[in-house]
């Protein structure tokens, strides 16, 4: 067993015993055995283990980058017991062998549940749906071009129509390609200092619009990709109250940077979409606050320094996200004074949870023993030298955060205690 002693949940000083991958008892009082594997849990908090339904783990193909047990290590190391990572694999992720090949990596790794997300169409190419029901009886848990947006209407609508035969989401990056006319940051005063061109808010919010349109006339569920802008977040709260059925993540990026970061021709602080001004990070917490915001996502996407260091113009968009996620967003929301921890771990647990239709950690009796405990009185500095995964990309080095992550538990056995790694 498992016993988690003068641990604080929702509050209260606690102890949790684990037998299994099950929640046995929480309360004031637990006995130990002899064999019993005990964690002292005085100043940190018990959460349900975080889940990320929006990384990328590279393997197959890009395994300089990230492969399934560097990107599930840091997965644990930044409190996350389940990721979901997307298919710009090489090859796409658009047949059973591959989803059966990942889900079996993973495994191999045993670090951490892993949901693969299967392309929506052949090669993410946008001409021929995959085989759906056969990636879904292949362990795929979801559909997704990724960073490719699904542009044809007539595609899509015929996407979210078939997967919603078996109930397994459409995630779909939101992005008018012939707006974003060769841009690489966000259009404003910073892209113009640096004679960068923009990518303006319209490309993000015009595939937004035409995505609730089509899940309000066929009234079928649409989940929407890191949304950054204040007019894609607006147009979802208002379908929202329509009822339509829309669901959307943010980032921690789009909460706590905007693109500032750029100045002095950053590449770690190039993504898509763009970090965008403080309007528009402003416009993010506040859907967060009212719940227009439903998870809270990484997108994890490392690269390597190779990669990173081609300036501009030439290097990939992306940031290394697993291990300095919970700190940003707790250091940014909860510390911050928006929301509650309880908000919290709904954007990082239940949420995602419920959208992909997988059991999510409960620490009640009978809950699954997936389980974070964080220290969220410390204080700490990121150091991409010190991340798990291959990927050093962060526009977060050197800043400090509160919210650090202790212990990560799944299915009852410890994946990652920091203190080991002292």
């Amino acid at each position: 067993m498992l016993v988690i002693n003068n641990v604080t949940v929702k509050g209260k000083q606690v102890n949790i015993l684990i037998e299994g991958d099950r929640v046995v008892s929480v309360g004031k009082r637990t006995r130990a055995a002899k064999g019993d594997v005990i964690i002292d849990g005085t100043s940190l908090t018990a959460l349900p283990g975080f889940i990320d339904m929006h990384v990328h783990l590279r393997e197959p193909g890009f395994e300089y980058k990230e492969d399934i047990t560097s990107g599930t290590r840091a997965a644990v190391r930044g409190g996350f017991t389940a990721v979901a990572c997307m298919p710009n694999t090489k090859p796409v992720t658009d047949n059973p062998y591959i989803v059966k090949y990942i889900l079996m990596r993973a495994k191999e790794a045993d670090n951490c549940r892993v949901y693969p997300v299967a392309a929506i169409t052949q090669g993410e190419k946008g001409q021929q749906l995959t085989e759906m029901k056969k990636l879904k009886d292949a362990g795929a848990a979801a559909f997704s071009d990724d960073g490719v947006p699904v542009s044809d209407s007539r595609m899509m609508r015929n996407a979210l129509l078939y997967a919603s035969t078996f109930n397994l989401p459409v995630i779909e990056h939101c992005e008018d390609k012939s707006l974003v006319d060769g841009g690489v940051v966000n259009e404003g005063k910073n892209a113009n200092l640096l004679g960068l061109p923009g990518i303006s808010r319209a490309s993000e919010d015009a595939e937004i619009a035409r995505n609730i349109v089509l899940a309000e006339v066929y009234g079928v569920p649409i989940h929407l990709a890191h949304v950054s802008t204040r007019g894609g977040m607006q147009l979802i709260r208002e379908a929202k109250a329509r009822g339509v059925k829309v669901t959307c993540e943010t980032c921690p990026h789009y909460m706590a940077l905007t693109d500032d970061e750029i100045l002095g021709f950053n590449a770690m602080a190039k993504v898509n979409p763009p970090l965008r001004e403080e309007e528009d990070r402003q416009a993010v917490i506040a859907a967060i606050v009212d719940g227009t915001a439903d998870c809270i996502v990484t997108d994890h996407a490392p690269h390597s320094k190779e990669d990173k260091d081609n300036g501009m113009y030439d290097s990939p968009n992306g940031i290394s996200g697993l291990e300095t996620s919970y700190a940003v967003a707790y250091t940014t929301l909860v510390r911050g004074g928006y929301i509650g921890q309880e908000q919290l771990c709904r954007l990082m647990t239940y949420n995602p949870a419920k959208i992909l239709g997988v059991e999510c950690g409960r620490i009640e009796k009978g809950g699954l023993a997936d389980i974070t405990l964080v220290d969220n009185s410390a204080e700490w500095t990121v150091d991409p030298e010190q991340f798990a995964s291959k990927g050093k990309n962060t526009p977060f080095a050197g800043k400090k955060y509160f919210g650090r992550v202790e212990y990560t538990i799944v299915g009852g056995r410890v994946r990652y205690a920091r203190k080991e790694e002292i």
